[in-house]
Order: structure tokens, then C-alpha cells, then sequence
């Protein structure tokens, strides 16, 4: 709007050749060029005139170049007026549609272009709090008071957000003067409702800092947990009850008041060091990092971080090769490396039971079947739902045809993790190859172990047919004995030899086994006439050089 200019008092009128054109709105359109010009003919035409001319003639000139002077000045101030206007109007559409960053744009223009516009404070304000910057809303609303100490809506919503700040005296202030300024119903209940507030709050406070002081932790927890209810953003209040959570062996709570703490606050190198401590003690070395990097970029001499960081970063480095070796099947290497960070920290238990539980899958994938099942049980006895340990426990169980045992492990780690494919299909397996034990096992046949190489399984077999040939037998009963047994040496002799049918056997199928087979018939079936011609002694299983023969 431009400035009301009608109570000004009236100033002698400009000479005629100094006439000013005027536009439709009334504004000047002459050019301060054009109106020198006019001055500077008066001037030359008269220069040569009497004192006394000039004196007169001066008495003209001035009064006529401030009243120019102030014309230009009132076209000016419109248009600036005009423009700020318009931010205004633009800001409050864009607000209105939830466009915020482009709200905020014309705001800030129209306090550039009048910095004493209470109501360009008042709406940037708005926008600040939608964005959730508190701090800079209650700034605006500050400047807004200051400009305009009878606006009470700015004062009262001022109020509120220093009691959501925990600032008792200072909201009180606020609600009390909007209470003396003349407000609507509706302020004037909403004031007096905010200071009942206050009141109560402050009760509430100093019972939590007395339960506090006598170590009440949980009571202090409780009203704390009222108190922040309402005083959302203050820092102190977080922090303190973040140290009764510690305090009751809950520091798990602790991490979410004290991360809002160290926004609230700036420079919170305390609440990032605390948070860093927590989850190192919880066994999270990579967060724990995480927060203490925080930390040291806003003070990197700080004592207590840097000290911590070194320990920190010297563990995780250390997990992080040892996985990089699992990642790589060196599982030797691995189990090492995780000796190494059970010596690094010996103070946080968590870290050897985490260490403990990947050389416990270490050796169950090693195929070190009963190194892994001391290990796993070791870790079981202190988490007897640990479901890795126990999924790698059943692994090791399976390489020494603890197949009940097994399946007893599998199904306590699926009752803890429901939806688990891998569970799910050990357990399948672990089922299948009990009921293969019950029938028929080319391992126990053999004498070897599940995880045995070709070169055992060939030497085995040929040590075991050299002792069940039936030739080597005298009477018909034992060669009869001798012959199935030697056919059931040979059969295991040829699937472990066959990494296909291997397998499959592994998997808990029998390959020769006709009620494995889908469709019918068994490709598979062997008679003892099927080995008469088979060399125990060959390297592939060629033809004899000789018969048998039979009395």
C-alpha cells in the first residue's frame, strides 16, 4: 500500500515551466532530468539579476525542489509497497497448496523489500513450522511482537512453542500478556489454558528431578514421559531421561532421546558419544562408529570420541576381514580373525558371543563337524535361540549322522524364525536323511564319513570288496552273506563315486532305491549278476580278466 500523505502540510507550488505530468494512478511521470533542466533555464535566465531578485527567486526555487523530492520519494515507496504486496499474496497461495520451499522464497523477498512488515515475519513463521524449524519460527514470531506488540495471535503461538521448548517462565510471559492486550474469546481461553498447562508441568518437573536425585529411576521415567508429551523439543529433559533408561539397564531406550538431543541441541558432542558408547555395548560396532564420526566432526580433539573411535575402527576392521574371508570360502582364516577381536575386546561380552557364533559356522562349513558342535553348544548355552548357531549346529550334527538331533535343532530354529526358506529346507533334508539311515546308508557301508573325498571312498571300497568276495567264502550260506553284502558295497561304491548321485544321496535320495524313483521302474536296479563282471581293484570299475565260478 502507499503511504497516506494527505495530513502533510501543503508546500508553495512549483513555477509553471516546472509542471509535473502525472500518469492515470496519479503517480509522477516527469524525469528528474526533465525538472533539472527546467531549474537550470530559471537559473541562467536570471542570472544577472538583483540580490534581491535572486533572494526572491531562490524563495521559489527550494520549496518547489523538496516538494518534488518528496512526490518522487511517495512514487517509489508505491512501488516498493506494491511489489511486497504481491510476495505476500504469491507466498500465501503457494502456502495454502503445500508448495513450502517456494512459499518461503517470497516470504524472504518481501521482508527484503520491507523489513518492518509484521506481516511477512508472521507468515514466514507459518511456513518455518510446517517445515518444523522451530528455531527460526520463533524468531519470526519474535520480530513480529517487536513490531507489533498488540498482535496477540503471534504471541500466543510464541507461547506455545517455548513450552513445547521447556521454556516455563518465558511461555508464562506470553500468555500472560496476551491475557492484558485486549484478546478475542478465543485467545483469552486458549491463554489461560496454555498457563494452567504450564503450571502443571512445572509440578511435574520438579517430582521427576526429585525422583531423580533419589535414584527413583523408574517414577522419573514416568513423569519425564508426561512432561515430553507436551515440551517435545527440549534437550535437557530428553537427555535426562535417557540417563534413567541406562540407569535401569535399558540403554536400547536411551538411543532415540538422546538422537533427538543432539539435534535439539547444536553442538551435542556429549549426546553423540553417549549414543556411540550404547551401541558398541549392544554389540553394533558399525553404528557405533557411525555416531562417533558425528562427534568428531563437530570437536575432532575431543577426548572420550577420539579414544573411542580407535578402539572402534580397530574392531571393525577386524570383523570386516574375517567376513571378507567367509565371503571367500577361507574359513581357517576367518576363525583366526575372530580370535583376534575376542582379544581386541574382552570387556563387551557380546563381541566373543558374536565371534564365537561365526567360528561355530566357520567349522560346520569347514566340515569340521565336531569342533562346530562344542563351539555352536557354547554359544547356545548363553542364546538358546540363537538361530544361526543353531542352523550350523544341525549342519555338523548332519556330517556325523546325528540325524535326530539334527532335526531337533532345525525345528527349535524355525519355531523362532517362521519364514526362514534355509530352515525350512534343512530341516526337509535332515528328515529325508533319517529315513534313509533307516534303510540303507553307503557311507556306513563303506565305513567312511559324509564329507569323506573320492580317493577314501575308492580305497575303502576296494579294501571292503577284497574281504566280502565270494569266492573267499566256502559254504553256500556264506557265500550268499557274502554276496549281498558285496553287492551292497558295490552300490555304495558307485553312487559316492558319481557326483550327480552323490548328490542326490546327500540330499536325502537314494538312487538305487526304487521308491525314489518317479515313474515306475527302478534305471538303478543291480543283482548280483550285474557285479560278476565288475574288478574291485580297477580304477573305473572295468571287466574281470577271469570268471567266477560256483560249486
Amino acid at each position: 500500500m502507499c503511504r497516506d500523505t494527505s495530513h502533510q502540510p501543503r508546500l508553495p507550488t512549483a513555477p509553471s515551466s516546472l509542471a509535473l505530468s502525472t500518469s492515470r494512478d496519479g503517480a509522477p511521470t516527469a524525469s528528474l532530468g526533465s525538472l533539472c533542466q527546467g531549474l537550470t533555464t530559471l537559473t541562467v535566465k536570471n542570472f544577472f539579476i538583483s540580490d534581491l531578485n535572486l533572494h526572491s527567486m531562490l524563495k521559489n526555487i527550494i520549496p518547489c525542489l523538496i516538494n518534488i523530492t518528496l512526490v518522487f520519494l511517495q512514487g517509489a515507496e508505491c512501488g516498493i509497497n506494491a511489489d511486497v504486496e504481491k510476495q505476500l499474496e504469491m507466498g500465501k497461495k503457494l502456502l495454502a497448496a503445500g508448495q513450502l520451499a517456494d512459499a518461503l522464497s517470497h516470504f524472504h523477498a518481501a521482508i527484503e523489500g520491507d523489513s518492518d512488515n509484521y506481516i511477512a515475519y508472521y507468515r514466514r513463521a507459518t511456513v518455518y513450522l510446517a517445515m518444523g524449524k522451530s528455531k527460526a519460527a520463533i524468531r519470526d514470531l519474535s520480530k513480529v511482537v517487536e513490531l507489533k506488540q498488540d498482535f496477540t495471535s503471534a504471541r500466543l503461538q510464541r507461547g506455545q512453542l517455548l513450552l513445547k521448548q521447556g521454556k516455563f517462565d518465558e511461555a508464562e510471559d506470553d500468555f500472560k500478556n496476551v491475557l492484558k492486550s485486549n484478546p478475542s474469546n478465543n485467545e483469552e481461553k486458549d491463554a489461560q489454558t496454555q498457563l494452567t498447562k504450564s503450571d502443571e508441568l512445572q509440578r511435574l518437573h520438579s517430582q521427576a528431578l526429585s525422583a531423580y536425585q533419589q535414584e527413583d529411576y523408574e517414577a522419573a521415567i514416568s513423569l519425564l514421559d508426561e512432561i515430553l508429551a507436551v515440551c517435545v523439543w527440549d534437550a535437557e529433559l530428553r537427555e535426562l531421561r535417557a540417563e534413567c533408561y541406562i540407569k535401569e539397564g535399558e540403554p536400547s531406550k536411551a538411543i532415540s532421546d538422546l538422537k533427538a538431543a543432539a539435534k535439539l541441541k547444536n553442538d551435542n558432542t556429549e549426546a553423540f558419544y553417549k549414543i556411540s558408547r550404547i551401541y558398541y555395548q549392544l554389540g553394533d560396532h558399525e553404528l557405533s562408529l557411525s555416531e562417533v564420526r558425528e562427534c568428531l566432526k563437530l570437536d575432532q580433539d575431543h577426548k572420550q570420541c577420539f579414544s573411542l573411535y580407535k578402539q572402534v575402527k580397530k574392531l571393525n576392521k577386524q570383523i570386516e576381514s574375517a567376513e571378507e574371508f567367509i565371503r571367500e570360502g577361507r574359513y581357517e582364516d576367518a576363525i583366526n580373525k575372530y580370535d583376534s577381536v575376542m582379544k581386541t575386546e574382552r570387556d563387551v561380552p557380546i563381541y566373543a558371543t558374536r565371534a564365537k557364533e561365526r567360528i561355530c559356522h566357520c567349522l560346520s562349513k569347514n566340515q569340521q563337524a565336531t569342533e562346530a558342535i562344542k563351539v555352536c553348544t557354547e554359544v547356545l548355552q548363553l542364546e538358546p535361540t540363537n538361530v544361526n548357531a543353531l542352523k550350523d549346529r544341525a549342519e555338523a550334527y548332519l556330517l556325523e549322522d546325528l540325524y535326530e538331533e539334527a532335526i531337533k535343532d532345525y525345528e527349535t530354529a524355525q519355531a523362532n524364525s517362521e519364514n526362514d526358506q534355509q530352515i525350512r529346507e534343512g530341516l526337509e533334508r535332515a528328515q529325508r536323511m533319517l529315513k534313509q539311515s533307516q534303510k540303507r546308508d553307503y557311507y556306513k557301508i563303506l565305513g567312511v564319513k559324509r564329507n569323506a573325498r573320492k580317493q577314501e571312498i575308492i580305497k575303502a571300497y576296494r579294501k571292503l570288496a577284497s574281504q566280502w568276495h565270494p569266492d573267499n567264502f566256502q559254504s553256500e550260506e556264506e557265500k550268499k552273506k557274502a554276496e549281498k553284502k558285496f553287492i551292497d558295497i558295490a552300490a555304495a561304491k558307485e553312487v559316492l563315486t558319481d557326483p550327480e548321485m552323490r548328490r542326490k544321496f546327500d540330499a536325502g535320495e537314494d538312487p538305487l532305491d526304487a521308491e525314489s524313483q518317479q515313474g515306475g521302474g527302478n534305471p538303478f536296479h543291480r543283482n548280483w549278476n550285474t557285479w560278476q563282471g565288475f574288478n574291485p581293484f580297477g580304477s573305473g570299475g572295468g571287466p574281470f580278466t577271469f570268471k567266477f565260478h560256483f560249486s
